[in-house]
């Protein structure tokens, strides 16, 4: 539903993106990561046809977006990271506003806003004036206006960000089911929102994909070797340190109240790990594998390529 070729997007001299090639595939979930100010909105808006870019090209379904961009944004729905919205309107006559410039009839119109409403749990809010809505609901208000018209692509730009944790969750639920029929491309640099959504990922940085694919397979690809947890009844500085001066450990890092051991994939440092807490008189309370999360990934994508230190 969505493919990019050689896309880049440069102002003056600074270029925002760097020639970048990905696809997304007819009812896929795909996150869209990287921090702020890596490229992944002014990406979003040269696939919805906000902005047109140097060089490349973007096709949403079977349309050009350079030569047929009404078409194609005839299949989008898209949230922009600050939901487009009237403050003076309520949320009936914003969505009725949105779904009239999306060219649905009255009589559809009406349908759908009672659709979108229950959808998105506004129902009980849908006389409201926008501008008396928290932060989480205006959320909601810009995701019913972006599926008003029941496309067929969702693009979401930073949908939880500045939301509180029980509508994050809300969120999440709502993004999932409506990924159901939907192909979706969600922006993100919150890393959980993208592991607890999405099937596949797409890492960017300056303007650069320097990753594509599914989560677990990131993970395979890019551990070094691999990771176990320690929950230890000792100081947390002294068991670093013994910790580290074992051969067959690599690293060790410790995030309250664990510490982490990474090793190589031919090393087994359990034992030596055992007989260092038995001669400090520590109690090794767990030791168990630990997975190597998305952030994990993302650093040391992040690294390998030159853009952290």
């Amino acid at each position: 539903m969505i493919r990019v070729k050689n896309l880049t997007k440069s102002y003056r001299e600074r270029l925002a993106v760097d020639d970048i090639s990905f696809a997304v595939g007819k009812g896929e979930i795909v996150g869209f990561l990287g921090p702020n100010g890596a490229g992944k909105t002014t990406t979003m808006r040269m696939l919805t046809g906000y902005l047109m870019p140097s060089c490349g090209e973007v096709w949403i379904g079977e349309y050009n977006m350079a030569a047929e961009s009404l078409a194609g944004r005839r299949l989008v729905g898209y949230l922009p990271e600050t939901a487009p919205l009237y403050t003076d309107m309520t949320i009936r006559g914003y969505l009725t506003y949105a779904a009239r410039l999306r060219g649905l009839d009255r009589k559809r119109t009406k349908a759908r806003i009672d659709e979108v409403v229950v959808t998105c749990g506004l129902a009980d809010y849908v006389d409201v004036i926008l501008g008396k809505l928290s932060r989480g609901y205006r959320q909601r208000v810009g995701l019913a206006q972006a599926i008003v018209h029941e496309p067929e692509v969702l693009i979401l730009d930073e949908p939880t960000a500045g939301i509180d944790p029980i509508q994050v969750a809300q969120t999440k639920a709502l993004i999932t089911e409506l990924g159901k029929d939907r192909t979706i491309l969600l922006s993100t640099h919150i890393l959980p929102d993208v592991s607890a959504i999405c099937e596949r990922v797409i890492i960017i940085n300056k303007g650069r994909i320097l990753a594509e694919d599914r989560i677990d397979n990131l993970s395979d690809t890019m551990k070094a070797g691999k990771r176990l947890r320690l929950t230890v009844d000792g100081p947390a500085e002294a068991v670093s340190e013994a910790l580290s001066q074992i051969d067959l450990v690599l690293s060790v890092t410790f995030e309250k109240p664990h510490h982490y051991i990474d090793y190589s994939f031919d090393q087994e440092p359990q034992a030596a790990i055992t007989r260092v807490m038995v001669e400090h008189g520590w109690t090794l309370l767990a030791m168990e594998p630990a997975g190597v999360g998305l952030e994990d990934i993302f650093l040391k994508l992040a690294d390998d390529a030159g853009s952290i230190h």
